[in-house]
Order: C-alpha cells, then sequence, then structure tokens
C-alpha cells in the first residue's frame, strides 16, 4: 500500500510541476503566476479540488506522441469563494503554450456541464496561444463544444472571463460570450489574429499591446469590464465580484450583514446639485453616499463615462446601479453609453438582480457621426432592455430629464416600478432655451421678449412637477432622504411577479 501511495504522490507532482521549473521561471520572469497559483488565491484557502489532473493529449502527429504531460494544459475543478461554490478552468502557459486540443477541451466542457447542472458560477482564467496547431480540425472541434456551453450557459449561471496573458484565435470567442470580461495591464491582450498575421495580411505594423492590450479593449472595444495592474489584483478583485453576484439565475441576490442603517440620511444630498443648471457634478458622490457602505464595483469604468454602471449594496442586498455622468459630455446618451448601459441591465434582469437608475440626461448626442454610427439602433438597444426587463425598477431623476432619453432611462412608460424625482428635477421635451425659440420663433429678433419666453417655459417645465401631475412621477423626495426612500421600495418591491408574453426569445436591435 505504501509503494501505491508513493506512486500517487510522484504522479500528483509531476503533474503539478505543469511544464517543467524552467517554465514556471519564465512565467514567473514576465510578472504572471501559474495556473495553479491562480487558482490558489482565487479560491478559498484549500478548498480547491481538481479534476483530471492526469488526462494527457492522444495525438500522434508530428511527433506528438513524444510529448505528453499529464493536464493537457490546463487545470481544472471546484472550490468556493468567500464559501460559495465555485467552478473554475485555468489555462496553464508552461504547457504547449496554453494551447487547445481536444482533451484540453474535454476538461473545459466536463467542468462547464458541471457548473450548468450544479447552478454554480463559472471562472475562466485565460493565458493561451489559441488553438494546438498539431491537432487540428479535432482542435476546432474542442472550441466549438467550449463555445456551445457558454451560449447554454448564458443567463442560467455566471460566466466570468479572466485573461491573464495571451488569448488569441478560437480562444477570444469564449470569453467574449460570457457574462464580463477582465485584463491584466501589460501582460495581456486579446485579438482574433495577431500581430504577424496582420502585417502580411493588410501590410499594418502593429505590436500586441496596441492591437489587442487592456487598454485597447478597456476604452476603445468595450470588450474587456475593468483591467488591473496584476494577477494579484486582478483575482482579488474576482473574489470581491463573487460576493455580489447571484449563484444562478433563480437563486436571489446574495445578502451580505451591513452596518450601514437603511434609514441613514445623507444631509450633504441637499446642496449636491448646483444653482447652475449647467455645471457639472460627480454622480459616483451620489451613488458612494446612498449605497451600502460606500462600497460600488463598477463595470467598464473607463469606456463611455458619460455613463456609470455597477453593482452596490442597498440593505445588505445587491443592486446593479445605472447613471448618467454630468461630468462627462453632461451626461448625454450617444452609441457607446447606450450599449454599455443596455448589456448591463440585461445582465441585471437575467440574475434578478433590482436596477436603480439614476438619471441626469439632456438627451442623446447630436451629430453626423453618432448618425452614421447607428445612434437610432444602438439608443433602442437600452430602451428594449429596459423595457423587457422584469425586476424591480427604481427610478430617480436628479436634474435633467430631457426629450426621448426622459423615455429611455427607465421611464413609468416603460414599466418602471418607483420613479422619483428630486426638487431640482426638470422633465421637458429639451432645455428652456431651445424649447422657446422653437415654438417663438417669430420673437427671435426681439431679445428681451424671447428672454421672457425662456423664463415662462422654465416655469411651467424645468420642474418635476408637471409629470407628478399626470402620475409619472410617484414622488418628490428630498435629497437628503434618497437611501431611507431608496431601501424601503426596494424592500416593498422584494416580492415583484412580473411575466413578458411566451417567446422563443426576443429579437433586441443589435
Amino acid at each position: 500500500m505504501k509503494d501505491i501511495l508513493n506512486e500517487l504522490e510522484r504522479r500528483r507532482a509531476t503533474a503539478r510541476l505543469g511544464g517543467g521549473q524552467a517554465r514556471i521561471d519564465a512565467q514567473h520572469s514576465r510578472g504572471k503566476l501559474t495556473a495553479r497559483e491562480r487558482v490558489d488565491l482565487l479560491m478559498d484557502q484549500g478548498s480547491f479540488e481538481e479534476f483530471d489532473m492526469y488526462v494527457e493529449h492522444r495525438s500522434t502527429d508530428f511527433g506528438m506522441e513524444k510529448t505528453k504531460i499529464p493536464g493537457d494544459g490546463v487545470v481544472t475543478g471546484w472550490g468556493t469563494i468567500n464559501g460559495r461554490v465555485v467552478y473554475v478552468f485555468a489555462k496553464d502557459f508552461t504547457v504547449f503554450g496554453g494551447s487547445l486540443s481536444e482533451a484540453h477541451a474535454k476538461k473545459i466542457t466536463k467542468i462547464q456541464d458541471m457548473a450548468l447542472q450544479n447552478r454554480a458560477p463559472i471562472i475562466g482564467l485565460f493565458d493561451a496561444g489559441g488553438a494546438r496547431i498539431q491537432e487540428g480540425v479535432a482542435a476546432l472541434g474542442g472550441y466549438g463544444d467550449v463555445f456551445l456551453r457558454n451560449v447554454m450557459a448564458s443567463g442560467v449561471i455566471p460566466q466570468i472571463s479572466v485573461i491573464m496573458g495571451p488569448c488569441a484565435g478560437g480562444d477570444v470567442y469564449s470569453p467574449a460570450m460570457t457574462d464580463f470580461i477582465f485584463m491584466v495591464r501589460d501582460t495581456s491582450y486579446m485579438f482574433v489574429t495577431g500581430p504577424d498575421v496582420v502585417k502580411t495580411v493588410t501590410n499594418e505594423t502593429v505590436t500586441a499591446e496596441d492591437l489587442g492590450g487592456a487598454k485597447v479593449h478597456t476604452t476603445k472595444t468595450s470588450i474587456a469590464d475593468r483591467a488591473y495592474e496584476n494577477d494579484v489584483e486582478a483575482l482579488l478583485q474576482m473574489r470581491r465580484l463573487m460576493d455580489f453576484l447571484p449563484e444562478h439565475n433563480r437563486s436571489g441576490v446574495p445578502v451580505l450583514p451591513t452596518r450601514d442603517n437603511p434609514e441613514r440620511l445623507e444631509m450633504s444630498l441637499d446642496t449636491l446639485i448646483p444653482d447652475n443648471p449647467n455645471k457639472p457634478y460627480d454622480i459616483k458622490e451620489l451613488i458612494s453616499k446612498v449605497v451600502d457602505e460606500a462600497d460600488f464595483f463598477e463595470i467598464q469604468e473607463a469606456f463611455a463615462k458619460n455613463i456609470v454602471t455597477g453593482f452596490a449594496r442597498m440593505d445588505g442586498k445587491t443592486v446593479g446601479i445605472v447613471a448618467n455622468q454630468p461630468m462627462v459630455l453632461a451626461g448625454v446618451l450617444d452609441s457607446d453609453a447606450s450599449r454599455k448601459a443596455a448589456r448591463f441591465v440585461r445582465f441585471c434582469d437575467c440574475f434578478e438582480i433590482p436596477i436603480i437608475t439614476l438619471v441626469d440626461v439632456p438627451g442623446f448626442l447630436p451629430g453626423t457621426a453618432q448618425e452614421y454610427g447607428g445612434l437610432i439602433k444602438h439608443g433602442a438597444k437600452l430602451l428594449f432592455a429596459y423595457a423587457e426587463a422584469t425586476v424591480p425598477k427604481l427610478t430617480l431623476i436628479t436634474r435633467k430629464a430631457y426629450g426621448g432619453a426622459y423615455d429611455v432611462m427607465s421611464s413609468k412608460h416603460i414599466r418602471g416600478d418607483v420613479n422619483y424625482a428630486w426638487p431640482t428635477a426638470e422633465i421637458a421635451v429639451m432645455g428652456a432655451k431651445g424649447a422657446a425659440e422653437i415654438i417663438y420663433r417669430s420673437e427671435l429678433s426681439d431679445p428681451e421678449k424671447i428672454a421672457g419666453r425662456i423664463e415662462e417655459y422654465k416655469q411651467r417645465f424645468a420642474n418635476p412637477f408637471v409629470a407628478a401631475e399626470r402620475g409619472y412621477i410617484d414622488e418628490v423626495i428630498t435629497p437628503h432622504a434618497t437611501r431611507r426612500r431608496l431601501c424601503r421600495a426596494l424592500n416593498m418591491l422584494a416580492n415583484k411577479k412580473a411575466e413578458n408574453p411566451w417567446k422563443k426569445h426576443d429579437n433586441i436591435p443589435l
């Protein structure tokens, strides 16, 4: 028996060494952790149970039968994060560069199937060079198997991808179908075709970083939701994110104990809105002063900064927050902001996370660039997302809510459940100056008269009471009572049940 146990330990030690000490050292020299080091840091201490440690590829082409390493380039298994079950796979760059083979793919799909059947989140840690060329179509078939499971799990369990090294070719499409993608600055990149292929086909000279680095994907493409300085920060932030996310689409949001009184008043909010309606203020100040313990996990912080999205807690329970940001482009809605917010709203709706919408929007961004870029369809995405969402939806208009953007931002007309406004709210088709100049165009030659018309329009519409008179606003509330009112409304809506008409699936304007 002792010999058998010794053999087991020898095999385990060999598998844990991956591609060998030299390759582990090379991984460390690049400022990167190994696959197993990453998993150990991500999971609760001692909780990770590895599956398929001894799996090897079965390829015999191009001399591959002479090179077999236990695990075949991916570490898979399950463990707990803050006590909750999570499945994980981590590409091992020290083994065949983390490239995907048929056996490698089967390890991943086994974990995907278990996560879906057992209704628990799955996290993928990517650090790989794409398909294993020596296996040809078998590797491509493996990718297809992984992709199918990404789609089947979508909206059922949270799927998170963390890009911690190269992620190229077929490897990029699995993350692209997951709920969130996070990257590590300077060491991770994503692209379908690398710089060498780009050079050959288009004659463009570009570095891997400029083609698909963290900066590109967090600021330009919106493919990545956030980027972190190193592996350690990224993994610790994933642990933090998991505390906000439900286990699956029917589990309900997690509840964490809080010492932040839901009845707390915040008197400083009474002076948040400047007297000058054209002067900006930071909507993140409102968020931090309203949510539990100022804890806000922002999503896509570096992209479309004119709208803010992220997770927080109210009275211990997770909520999603969507807020116009007056500090950037006056909080206007454009194509990028609409797409960003629409995807976030749909995620929240998938997983029964209530949505709080903070509105200060002067309208949609005008101009040929926006119109030619499909603003109509992109704006419709956000409208569609809010209208189809059946989760509790709370809306607070702090200042401007102009034009069609008023409707889009979770208004009563598209099934907002509780719609509040501060006394500073202005709900109108457009700003007073523009409206008066259109209505009284014949009086434009008389500055005094048109100034009077502007003031007249302000008195009539630059307030929340016309909307409140019609029931479009449920209550005009004092700013300092915002947290209390939102917490109470969320508790009141806790048992909300709403159903959309039966359909195979909707046809969102993509």
